[in-house]
This record gives structure tokens, C-alpha cells and sequence, in this order.
């Protein structure tokens, strides 16, 4: 489950809300770029941005903020907030932004929602603001008659990939998510679920992963101290769980690992004995069939292809764990083997003795 810290935008300064209400917004950080740098440090690889002031105006009002933000952090951003027309979706996306929320779109312009999915597909999400069950719109200001389940099935018809679902009770109150309500949801439709609102630690975060969300967002949550950033995104960036609903969802929780190099080193180590038994290296389809499968595919480097250990040895690797390092460049993979685990016939690729040599005192 991916983690995205959120930093909320209202006359260019950093603020919190509760419930939605304009009239409570409190500053919690002097900096927009300096607290996305923050969240950067921590581990954060996606980031949440919302324009309160172009959420209530109906169009995008702290925009060059936004976008020298985008552009100075090394992370994907969504952003939300008085995204109404193709130009406004167009000149974020055009700009360094990952993906765009529309939201009171959803409910009044389905047709714009349409033709914003159609051309960039993945790179747009709804949000989807609930009060009492039902949707809200124009920034949390306006109730509507629609059964946020209702509405989540009409963007799932027209092609949305990832809803962004905020139980407006909730938000800012650090009283904990709506579980049942994300529930219900996740299983009504086969759309991403990002869960919105009332984050308050890491137990948390751990019930939403368990729910099988694709993400989470936080807040204020972060800026009180009371969720350790860091923390939460090293508890979801397990590989085991409920596992996200499309192939799409895992490609963007491992992106990751491939921001340094399109080939990652993959450690492999034998489950039983604790002995290392070979390296190899893996590209982004590899480590995905790897996860699909359970059994390890890698990436030749001089046959330039995807190849499957034991697929004409029989010699095959059942996969137990996977693990990442601290920086996320390399991997460690615990698996079960099926013969030895070297083309020469050595159980380990590592046998070759350079120090100490034989009679010498390590």
C-alpha cells in the first residue's frame, strides 16, 4: 500500500482543516517545498496536494506553488482542487504533475471526466467527498443527493482507475478512517482505493492495509507527530498482504526501485539455510512476473530477454519473501530451491574461495 502525505494549500500557506471547514484552517508548515523535501527524506515516493482556495473557486488558484513544488522534489504528486476543464488537467499533467483528482467533476460533468480518462487513462483519479454516505462537491460546501457507492460505479463505468474517498466526518479529526465505509467500497467496485481522512497512526495504516487499499493519505496525522511517516511507509512496503486490484497498482508500488536504474540487483538467498546462492538482476517485468508467479524471473543483460530460473533445469526457485535495503536499490529474495542453484552444478554460485586460502588465519 502506497503512503502519500498530504499538504493542503490556502492562500499559499500550508494548513489543516477540520471537517472540511474553511473557518478552521490552521497553518501547520511555513513551507510548501521544504515539507514536500521533508516527505521526500522520510521515504515518501508519492505525495497528495490539494487546493483548498481552487476547490472552493472552481478553478486551480495556487497553481505556480503547486508546480515549482512538482518540480523541485523527486516524487510523484497528485493534485486536487478546482480541476474543472481539459485545460486545467492538460497544464498540470503538462507540467510535471503525476496525476490529477477531479472531483466536483465527477458529479456535474461526467462527460468531462470521460474525456479526461480516455486521453490520460491512469493519470487521472476521482475524489470521491462523502457526508453521511452521500457526495459532496464545490470544496466539502455542497451536498448531494448521490450515494457515494452510486457514484463510485458511474466513474468505474467510464473507465477510472483510482478513487480518492474521504469521509468528510472524518477529516482533520484524528479519530481514525471510516473502515466500513472504505470496505464497502473497495468491494463495490474494481477501481484503487486511496483512503482520505481521519489517519491518526500507525494502527491505522495497518487496518487500511489490510482492507487491501491501494493507498493512503495523511495529514495531519504527520504534522502532530503522532504518525511516524517513515515508519508507515516501511510497515506498507511489505509484499506479502492483500495484494492491489490491478496490475497498474503494483507497477506504480515498485517504481521505486527503479528510480535509480532500470535493473535492480536481486540477492538470492535459500529460506531453509540462510545461504546465498546466486545474484541476478531484475527489471520491472521481471520482478512483476516474479510476484505473479512465485517463482523468480530475471533480466539478462547479454541476451538482453526475460528468462525463468529452472525452466529448463528444473531447478526452480519458489519465492518466500522479498525484501528491499534501506536506499531501495537492491533486493533480497528468500526462496525455497528445487536442485542446485548454479549452471555448473554447485548448490551455491558462490564457492570460489578468495581469502582466506587455505591454512591462512582470517
Amino acid at each position: 500500500m502506497i503512503i502519500l502525505p498530504a499538504i493542503d494549500l490556502h492562500q499559499g500557506q500550508c494548513v489543516r482543516l477540520f471537517q472540511g471547514d474553511y473557518a478552521t484552517a490552521h497553518v501547520v508548515a511555513e513551507s510548501a517545498l521544504e515539507t514536500a523535501r521533508s516527505f521526500q527524506e522520510q521515504g515518501a515516493h508519492w505525495m497528495h496536494m490539494v487546493d483548498l482556495d481552487g476547490a472552493k473557486a472552481g478553478k486551480p488558484q495556487n497553481t505556480q506553488l503547486i508546480l515549482d513544488t512538482a518540480q523541485k522534489v523527486d516524487m510523484h504528486i497528485e493534485v486536487g482542487g478546482g480541476i474543472r476543464d481539459m485545460g486545467a488537467v492538460e497544464m498540470y499533467l503538462e507540467k510535471g504533475v503525476s496525476r490529477v483528482i477531479l472531483g466536483s467533476a465527477a458529479l456535474r460533468d461526467p462527460a468531462f471526466v470521460k474525456e479526461a480518462v480516455k486521453k490520460y487513462g491512469r493519470q487521472i483519479a476521482v475524489g470521491i467527498d462523502a457526508l453521511g454516505g452521500k457526495a459532496a462537491a464545490q470544496g466539502w460546501t455542497e451536498k448531494s443527493a448521490t450515494d457515494y457507492l452510486e457514484l463510485a460505479r458511474r466513474m468505474e463505468d467510464i473507465g477510472v482507475e483510482f478513487i480518492i474517498c474521504t469521509d468528510i466526518q472524518q477529516d482533520g479529526m484524528m479519530s481514525g478512517p471510516n473502515l466500513e465505509m472504505l470496505d464497502k467500497l473497495n468491494r463495490a467496485v474494481s477501481c484503487n482505493i486511496i483512503a482520505s481522512g481521519g489517519v491518526s497512526s500507525l494502527l491505522d495504516i495497518v487496518n487500511l492495509y489490510d482492507l487491501g487499499l491501494y493507498g493512503a493519505i495523511a495529514g495531519k496525522s504527520i504534522y502532530t507527530g503522532a504518525l511516524d511517516l517513515r515508519r508507515a511507509i516501511t510497515a506498507c512496503q511489505r509484499v506479502s498482504g492483500k495484494a492491489p486490484k490491478t496490475r497498474r497498482a503494483v507497477e506504480d508500488e515498485l517504481e521505486r526501485y527503479f528510480r535509480k536504474s532500470d535493473l535492480i540487483p536481486a540477492v538470492i538467498q535459500e529460506e531453509g539455510t540462510g545461504q546465498v546462492l546466486m545474484l541476478a538482476y531484475m527489471n520491472r517485468e521481471s520482478l512483476l512476473k516474479t510476484l505473479e508467479t512465485g517463482s523468480t524471473w530475471f533480466y539478462s543483460r547479454s541476451r538482453r530477454a526475460l528468462w525463468n530460473k529452472g525452466e529448463t533445469s528444473g531447478h526452480t526457485q519458489k519465492v518466500c519473501a522479498i525484501y528491499s535495503d534501506c536506499d531501495d536499490d537492491t533486493l533480497l529474495i528468500k526462496v525455497v530451491q528445487t536442485g542446485p542453484a548454479c549452471h555448473t552444478g554447485s548448490h551455491s554460485c558462490f564457492f570460489k574461495t578468495l581469502w582466506p586460502k587455505k591454512g591462512e588465519t582470517p
